[in-house]
């Protein structure tokens, strides 16, 4: 979910933090990034929002507040305050980790349960999610529903489903996945030899058979929100 510089610079943060609880300023960032100016760190910064890994606080010059970080960095957080180096910015407390009974996660797009329609990837908000949803050591995404294809197992046109993201799933799971590298789709996965069963939860909907090179799981669901 995140480009290579992006978790670069999460991991830069993470580990300054955890080795000397001084965070980087913004020209550090750009030195360890090997960036030209602080106007990359800048537009990295943003899109490290945009996905919820981190969160701008407001009226505190360039706080930031680390969310969660993915997986291959998940080892050992604990949430922290990175401060700006504004001279008259008194220094940073302790921070201390918050449990909250919910978690913002990024709404990735949309995904179509029905006719498959092209892959989203660009986070459209957020949403908040209870947090027993969602696994420790695991990263989350959220997508919102088109289509009734599956209707049958509670999957409702204008749903929010919760995807635990991962690249395996087993027979019977409901999971994202890209059809072909262009087509996203919510359906419920099946292994047939070397063949891969795409199963609608409707029975207006036939059941597509792609060979296993077609398909590939970008995330299994976990949960599902849904607005009255």
């Amino acid at each position: 979910m995140l480009t290579r510089k992006q978790l670069d610079l999460l991991n830069f943060i993470h580990k300054r933090l955890q080795a000397d609880g001084v965070p980087p300023s913004f020209d550090e960032m750009k030195e360890a990034l090997d960036l030209r100016s602080k106007s990359g760190i800048h537009r990295l910064i943003t899109a490290l929002e945009e996905r919820g890994f981190i969160r701008r606080l407001a009226h505190r010059a360039r706080a930031i507040e680390i969310v969660r970080l993915p997986e291959s960095l998940e080892k050992g957080f604990a949430p922290k305050v990175v401060e700006g180096d504004r001279p008259d910015a008194p220094p940073p407390a302790a921070a201390q980790p918050v449990r909250a009974s919910a978690l913002d996660l990024p709404v990735m797009g949309r995904i179509a349960a029905g006719v498959p329609i092209e892959a989203i990837s660009e986070v459209s908000h957020h949403v908040a999610v209870p947090q027993q949803m969602l696994a420790a050591q695991a990263t989350h995404y959220a997508l919102e529903v088109r289509g009734d294809s599956m209707i049958d197992a509670g999957i409702h046109d204008g749903d929010v489903v919760v995807i635990r993201e991962t690249k395996k799933a087993d027979n019977g799971d409901i999971v994202v996945a890209l059809v072909e590298g262009q087509e996203a789709t919510l359906k419920r996965f099946r292994r047939r030899g070397g063949m891969v069963a795409l199963e609608a939860a409707n029975e207006a909907y036939e059941t597509r058979v792609l060979r296993d090179d077609q398909v590939q799981v970008q995330g299994r669901l976990v949960g599902l929100i849904r607005t009255y």
